[in-house]
């Protein structure tokens, strides 16, 4: 199943961080060591702070086992023009 995030609603991305986080019986310390980032960085992120880098919370997501689907209406033309790239 997907969850559908609007990219300005940060707010839902906040929510499924945390959710992932409390069922896997973490807190935002064992978290943020298995994710390699700051303890705050979890606070940040749970709080929906719209200034977290990209890769930062791709990492935490990564650990928490939360996929990340890049989706648009010409996203099929990207994937031809990578494809004839290769």
């Amino acid at each position: 199943m997907t969850v559908k995030i609007n990219y300005t609603n940060i707010n839902k991305i906040a929510k499924v961080v945390l959710f992932h986080r409390k069922l896997s019986g973490l807190s935002r310390n064992e978290l943020a060591d298995i994710a390699g980032v700051g303890k705050t960085v979890i606070f940040d992120i749970e709080h929906g702070k719209e200034t977290v880098k990209l890769s930062t919370l791709l990492k935490v997501m990564s650990a928490l086992n939360i996929g990340f689907i890049i989706d648009s209406p010409v996203i099929k033309q990207f994937e031809e023009t990578i494809n004839e790239e290769s």
